[in-house]
This record gives C-alpha cells, sequence and structure tokens, in this order.
C-alpha cells in the first residue's frame, strides 16, 4: 500500500535541516551569555534534537536516519557553494569579502566536525529514544527524551568542539564542552512541557505511533524506511 504523505512530517524534516546548517554558520562565533562562553550555534541547535526526538517518537528510528542524512547532504551543498564563492574575485566597491571570507573559511572545518559530531550524536539520541521506547512500553517519553538528548549531547560535544575549535587552550575547551552541553540539555528540559504536547498531538493527527521492532540500527542502512 502506498504510504501517505505527511505534510508534519516533512515541515519537521525542513525545519531540522535548516537547523543544522545555520547552526554550523552560527558556530563561527562566541558568544558570552550568563557568564559562559558558547558558540553562537548553542541558540539553535538544540532545536534540531527536540525535532529528532520529536520524528524518532513518532514516525520511527529509521525516518529519523534518513533525516540526519538528509541534513548533511544539504549542509555540504551549502558550504561547497560557500567556498566557491569565497575562491571567486568580490566587486571591487564591495567592502565586505573580508567577513564573508571568514565565515565560510571557517565553515568546511566546522561543517567536517558537525559531520562527525551530528551523525555520531544524533544516531546515539534517535537509537537510545527508540530503544527506551520498545522497553518502555511507549511510556515516559519526557525521560527518554532527556536521557537520549544527553547522550547524543554529549557525544556531539567532545567530537564537535576540539576540531571546530583546535588551537584553543584544554581548559578552556573542556569549560566550553560542559557549559555547552549543560546548556543545551537546560534549553531542552525546559521546552520539554512543549515538546510533549507537540508529540502527542501529532501522534493524534498523523494516527502514527511507531515501535521500532526488528529493525536495523545501522546508521548507513539510509534505503531503509
Amino acid at each position: 500500500m502506498k504510504e501517505k504523505f505527511s505534510p508534519l512530517f516533512l515541515l519537521m524534516a525542513v525545519t531540522f535541516i535548516v537547523c543544522l546548517v545555520a547552526s554550523n554558520l552560527f558556530a563561527a562565533k562566541l558568544i558570552h551569555i550568563f557568564g559562559l562562553d558558547l558558540p553562537g550555534a548553542v541558540l539553535v541547535f538544540p532545536i534540531s534534537y527536540i525535532l529528532n526526538d520529536c520524528i524518532c517518537e513518532v514516525w520511527g528510528y529509521r525516518k529519523a536516519r534518513l533525516v540526519i542524512w538528509l541534513a548533511f547532504a544539504m549542509n555540504f551543498f551549502v558550504v561547497i557553494f560557500g567556498q566557491f564563492l569565497v575562491w571567486m574575485p568580490a566587486a571591487p566597491f564591495w567592502d565586505g569579502a573580508e567577513h564573508f571570507n571568514y565565515i565560510f573559511h571557517l565553515a568546511p572545518r566546522i561543517a567536517t566536525a558537525s559531520l562527525l559530531a551530528f551523525l555520531v550524536g544524533s544516531w546515539l539520541n534517535a537509537a537510545v529514544l527508540s530503544k527506551m521506547k520498545v522497553a518502555s512500553e511507549g511510556r515516559r517519553f519526557g525521560i527518554r527524551a532527556i536521557v537520549s538528548s544527553l547522550a547524543g549531547e554529549g557525544i556531539d560535544s567532545l567530537i564537535f568542539m576540539p576540531i571546530a575549535f583546535w588551537g584553543l587552550p584544554v581548559g578552556t575547551l573542556a569549560t566550553m564542552m560542559l557549559c555547552q552541553v549543560s546548556f543545551k540539555v537546560v534549553y531542552e528540559i525546559v521546552v520539554l512541557p512543549l515538546t510533549v504536547r507537540v508529540v502527542q498531538w501529532v501522534k493524534v493527527r498523523e494516527s502514527v505511533d511507531t515501535f521500532d521492532k526488528n529493525i536495523s540500527y545501522n546508521p548507513f542502512k539510509i534505503a531503509d524506511f
């Protein structure tokens, strides 16, 4: 039987992809908030994990894995064309070339760090949430969302920060990693009531509540969705 098209799934997938692309660009700026030094990506990146939780909870791990790979494909599309623009000569009267080049010269390194970190982190987040859902028979979504995000965000920061900000003192990197993970998890806890309501509403609206039984968790099995 032909699968029903879901506008809600498409909306969440597109938003997820935009969050990843934006995060890689925003990460070029370090911000100072609440006494913490953090990459600017922390303002939008946690949204991708929230969407990852929603997609995995409603449509299952395999759909979440597909969206993760689509996000990386679109991310590198942006980075590649950004590099072409860096290499091309700027108009003589335009004074923004130095700033543009600064951002997109960093982007390949940040994109590489993000590829490794986000792939592992997002896969771990989706896999933990999926397996916990089956084990708990679909109960306690809030706890599953926080535990899976803590696992995903933790490994993500451990991989991303040293590659993206190579050259900073070890102590500074360690502090940034701890602050970043803490900020992201607190962010998700604060919006958790809204996330729970959205997931419940989507399940009813879509009449879908997927349990991932007898599936492959191989992150490279992209065609299996």
